[in-house]
């Protein structure tokens, strides 16, 4: 995943959020946002910008039980897939690419947490990276595939994003 690569400084948690409503305002139907960091690092924060940049009305929260929501008020439908509690054989029995061939399900945002547990990668897919920053706060590394338009990402960082490229 090198055809994009930036790396964002997020000082606080309204950074996480801001993120992912300015992802979540410009990502085209059938995004795939493949999302790692530890326990705590804010992925579930960057989801919750996500959906409120999506127009979803209600809360984000997360999926750790129930593996799977589904928010489908906004612009595009939101699939908010965790990984956390599985393994890799229990990950590939779930059938999870119903949520991106665009068959199956209305093309929206699939994003996935722990998305290191997956079987095999999604096509097109945008990898981020959320890891405690030396000073404090977060950092955002984000990685595209190599078939994946990048012109939204473009867009989406370049209108406002309120954090400090590196």
């Amino acid at each position: 995943m090198d055809h994009f690569s930036r790396v964002i400084d997020l000082p606080d948690e309204g950074s996480t959020r801001r993120l992912g409503e300015c992802l979540g305002h410009h990502a085209p139907a059938s995004t795939v946002l493949l999302l790692s960091g530890d326990l705590g690092s804010g992925k579930t924060t960057l989801v919750q910008g996500l959906g409120a940049g999506l127009g979803i009305p209600e809360p984000i929260t997360s999926p750790t039980f129930t593996l799977v929501n589904e928010y489908l008020d906004g612009r595009l439908p939101l699939y908010h897939i965790d990984l956390y509690r599985l393994t890799g054989p229990e990950v590939a029995s779930l059938d999870l690419d119903e949520y991106w061939d665009a068959q199956a399900k209305a093309p929206g945002i699939v994003a996935i947490e722990w998305a290191e547990r997956l079987v095999s990668l999604p096509p097109q897919s945008l990898s981020l990276a959320l890891t405690y920053a030396p000073g404090g706060g977060r950092r955002a590394t984000l990685g595209a595939d190599p078939d994946l338009d990048v012109t939204f990402l473009e867009t989406a960082l370049g209108h406002g994003l309120l954090v400090d490229e590196i």
